[in-house]
């Protein structure tokens, strides 16, 4: 007769013993065990497992549950440390040991026990109330709006603009508004403070004062600008203009040899070594010829002087020594013998340097004799005189040079070799 299944059999608990002797499917992990068979330490070294031997049990016997033995690199707090990474900075704990039994196997040596990496403690990030998100903490600082300090008026015009670190009361009416101690003041003494702080009447006038040189000193800068720079610049331009013109007029017959106007110019004054090119005009008269930059002819309503073409006598011209084109301020450099051409519609007349006087009073005017005084020259001749102001910069005294006519030569044939040369 056929033996008979357990559920048929009639004993009691056959069933329930059968299940029990079934292993547990879901795997739930035991006691000192990581949930994650993937999840290993820092540090932790895989090893290989080892197959265990199996032995054959009766099938009447329930099998027994093999208890495998916990890791050394076990932690408790494993698992906040995996997903948070705050628990090992914060509480850093070694993971306990495991029991000898547990820890020496027959298949295995023993493996050194884990000493935990100790980490500098970082900065504690703040939650967000609202969303549970992390911040770093300096989104969470609330900078504060000082309230307006000051008087009841400084607090009264933070009001009215609405409040805010703009709109308060400006450093300068808090402090007239607040006294020594830091107290508010009544209206009355902020008034009397304010008074107290006007300048008076002598700051007031030391300002006016002053402006009023800082102004004379700026003005007097630009006048000497305009003397030593401007007017050279100005007198070069009429100067080079009015002999240019000269020459166009001689060069189309439209001026004779006679009498000329004040301001007329009628010849072209050459002093090679000084590189001087610059129109001779009728009148000495500042206004007329020498601020123009050209140089003027002592004529009749002056003190007369011969003309260049005259058979005996002084030709005497003035010039300006600085500013104004300063044409003689450097005669006192020229030598005896040094050439001084002077060009004509017709003519060049080229004189000799013969002498210098380097300084004479305004009214010495026996210097432009026909016989010049203090020339060395003592018989009547074709001479030139150049007369300028000294010192440099000053109308103090006169400069006087002489030159003696050595040379007549029409302009037909060409510039004088004093020219060429």
């Amino acid at each position: 007769m056929t033996a008979l299944r357990p559920e048929q059999d009639g004993e009691a608990g056959g069933f329930e013993d059968a299940v029990r002797r079934l292993d547990d499917p879901l795997n739930d992990p035991l006691p000192g065990q990581h949930p994650s068979p993937w999840f290993r330490p820092p540090g932790a070294q895989e090893q290989e497992p080892q197959p265990e031997p199996q032995q054959e049990q009766p099938r009447a016997e329930e099998p027994k549950r093999r208890i495998e033995p916990e890791p050394e690199w076990y932690d408790p707090q494993g698992y906040a440390q995996d997903w948070y990474g705050s628990a090992r900075q914060q509480d850093p704990q070694p993971a306990p040991a495991a029991p000898a039994a547990a820890r020496h196997t027959p298949e295995q040596a023993p493996e050194p026990a884990y000493t935990p990496v100790q980490e500098e403690p970082g900065p504690e990030p703040v939650r967000d109330d609202e969303t549970v998100a992390l911040r770093t903490a300096d989104t969470r600082r609330i900078v504060e709006t000082p309230p307006p300090t000051g008087g009841r008026a400084a607090r009264r015009k933070a009001a009215k603009r609405g409040g805010g670190r703009h709109s308060g009361a400006t450093a300068t009416e808090q402090e007239s508004e607040t006294g020594a101690d830091g107290k508010p003041l009544t209206r009355v003494e902020a008034r009397a403070a304010a008074r107290a702080a006007k300048p008076g009447a002598g700051v007031i006038a030391s300002r006016a004062v002053g402006e009023v040189f800082i102004s004379i000193g700026v003005l007097m800068l630009l006048f000497v600008t305009y003397q030593l720079w401007w007017s050279n610049i100005r007198a070069h331009d009429i100067a080079g203009s009015a002999r240019h013109s000269l020459e166009d007029d001689w060069a189309n017959g439209k001026r004779k040899p006679g009498a000329f106007e004040p301001g007329q110019g009628f010849a072209i004054l050459y002093i090679p070594k000084l590189d001087v090119v610059v129109p001779i005009a009728e009148g000495i008269s500042k206004p007329q010829v020498l601020d123009k930059g050209m140089v003027g002819h002592y004529d009749k309503d002056s003190i007369p002087t011969a003309m260049p073409d005259a058979k005996k006598g002084n030709f005497a011209v003035a010039g300006h020594r600085n500013t104004h084109g300063e044409p003689f301020r450097f005669i006192n450099r020229l030598e005896p013998g040094d050439p001084i051409v002077v060009e004509t519609q017709d003519k060049y007349y080229v004189y000799k340097m013969a002498s210098i006087l380097p300084q004479t009073m305004p009214s010495n005017t026996a210097v432009l004799n026909p016989i010049p005084a203090g020339s060395g020259f003592t018989k009547p001749g074709r001479y030139i005189t150049l007369t300028t102001c000294t010192p440099e910069f000053t109308s103090t005294y006169r400069m006087i040079v002489w030159g003696k006519m050595v040379e007549e030569r029409p302009r037909s044939k060409g510039k004088p070799d004093a020219l060429v040369e």
